[in-house]
């Protein structure tokens, strides 16, 4: 907090004691005050306590410089800025704008704190909705004052435009899907028609400013009944790049929330030839974004995107299996009272099974995308002799998760008896023992040891010969995949990179 009271003394002399008054009028840059105020004072962080702090003591000290406090400790004299005193020369600064906007701004910064909190504490929804009003309230006080003939139209159309975005809000939290539509449109054109105008390093703001606003006109329209809006929000997802921040966690809770209203019509799920009821919530969203988190994946821009969208994918199943292990364990004490012993595995722990094989072969994608990635970087020449370059011991690394990964796969329950799942994974296991074998061959070649490395190649070849004759007998893989077609084309490659090394004479 000491450290923010430093920070706002610095700014003090540039933003609150400088009249920005010119012969156009008074003017106030609003969306740069305000975005500049919330990186430097919380929100950069999700900090909405901090940067509340700091608008009441910005709220103060702009009231104590301007003269325009509201009665003293012993009694409160309501003073208000009226169009009227702008009017008036001797009060033509643009500081008695900047006070409402602080006002609104706290009031916004406390809503965006209980909506924080009310997903613990309920009950804090009724004071968010009337602290947002609040907000809406002062900016529209805020947009009639803009309207005195000493503003200049830049400030109008910022402060229409600031208006429009604490009406949306407010209209969004309402669900009032479109009435909020309606005015975050508003203040989108608005911020548009103003980037085009002026110059290019205000046009980034307001572009900024425009895409933090379109996912809640996706979301507002796929409400009002445009199914193509979901389809839109993944796409927003994928091109806010590997980054976190605001718009990525406004992008995953807007993508959450539309999933759990669908997920309302979903009651069962089929695996392996069993079709299992779907009764937890959070299972039910997790499995109806499951193919959206996949086609994401598949049509990720660049290795670091594709890595984040894993790590979410992995995160959100890990708390899904967490859930349903909550209810596992409340089964398994109602059988204890009822002293059942049913041999058949429940629906229950056949749901963990399946939600576990999502979680094990996401980890065997991602960890094979990762070696392919290594692959191409072992094959580029190096050109800094500084910098490390991949080696073969980081494959071996992750083929070790890999094969721990299907080994897992293999001792689910629910599939102890099914032999075909069984015969993949064991295939698949072949497949990925092989590769380890190479990278381990190719990890002795890089010291000399030639010996050790002609009875590796040896057994790479003796894996893929062994792959090659079980994949013909199988007609799908894990994943509905051919094996035939899998396996057998990553047995050629590997069995050509053996050969090659063979054939250098480097062995």
């Amino acid at each position: 907090m000491a450290l923010d009271k430093q920070n706002e003394g610095k700014i003090l002399p540039m933003d609150e004691n400088k009249e920005n008054t010119t012969e156009d009028g008074i003017g106030l840059e609003i969306l740069q005050i305000i975005k500049d105020s919330q990186q430097q004072h919380g929100l950069r962080h999700g900090d909405y306590q901090r940067y509340r702090g700091y608008c009441s003591r910005r709220l103060r000290r702009l009231r104590k410089t301007l003269g325009f406090k509201c009665g003293n400790r012993h009694k409160f004299t309501g003073k208000k800025v009226t169009v009227e005193m702008l009017s008036d020369k001797r009060y033509s600064d643009n500081r008695y704008l900047l006070l409402v906007l602080m006002e609104a701004e706290r009031a916004w910064s406390y809503a965006m704190q209980l909506k924080q909190e009310a997903n613990t504490e309920p009950r804090k929804r009724f004071h968010l909705l009337s602290r947002l009003r609040k907000a809406a309230k002062h900016g529209e006080r805020l947009e009639k004052l803009c309207e005195s003939p000493r503003v200049d139209a830049k400030t109008k159309l910022e402060a229409q435009a600031y208006t429009s975005y604490l009406s949306g809000m407010v209209r969004f939290e309402l669900q009032e899907w479109k009435a909020a539509m309606e005015a975050f449109n508003k203040c989108k054109t608005i911020y548009e028609k103003l980037a085009s105008a002026f110059t290019e390093e205000l046009a980034v703001l307001y572009h900024q400013r425009v895409e933090e606003i379109s996912p809640n006109i996706r979301y507002c329209a796929y409400n009002i009944g445009d199914q193509n809006a979901m389809n839109e929000l993944m796409q927003m997802r994928l091109s806010a790049g590997g980054g976190g921040g605001m718009m990525a966690e406004k992008l995953e809770a807007l993508i959450t929330q539309t999933r759990a209203k669908q997920a309302a019509t979903m009651s069962e799920v089929e695996w392996r030839g069993r079709t299992v009821p779907v009764k937890i919530d959070k299972a039910r969203i997790f499995l109806l974004g499951l193919g959206d988190n996949e086609a994401a994946i598949a049509q990720a821009a660049n290795e670091e995107t594709k890595e984040r969208l894993y790590e979410t994918l992995l995160a959100e199943c890990r708390d899904t299996i967490q859930a349903v292990r909550e209810e596992l364990k409340t089964e398994a004490k109602q059988r204890e009272r009822s002293d059942e012993a049913s041999g058949k595995v429940s629906n229950l722990q056949f749901l963990h099974s399946y939600l576990t094989y999502i979680k094990l072969w996401t980890v065997v994608k991602r960890n094979e995308s990762m070696a392919h990635m290594l692959q191409a970087k072992l094959k580029e020449p190096q050109t800094d002799e500084n910098k490390r370059g991949p080696r073969p011991q980081d494959l071996i690394r992750l083929y070790d998760i890999i094969l721990q990964s299907l080994a897992e796969l293999s001792t689910l329950q629910g599939l102890e008896e099914d032999h075909t799942f069984q015969k993949e994974v064991a295939l698949k296991m072949l497949v990925y023992k092989a590769y380890r074998c190479f990278f381990i061959a190719q990890s002795y070649v890089l010291v000399k040891k030639w010996s050790e490395a002609l009875v590796l190649y040896e057994r790479v070849l003796k894996y893929a010969m062994e792959v090659q004759s079980k994949a013909k007998s199988l007609n799908n893989s894990l994943k509905g995949v051919g094996p035939t077609r899998v396996t057998t084309a990553s047995m050629r490659l590997c069995m050509t990179d053996s050969a090659s090394v063979w054939n250098s004479g480097g062995i």
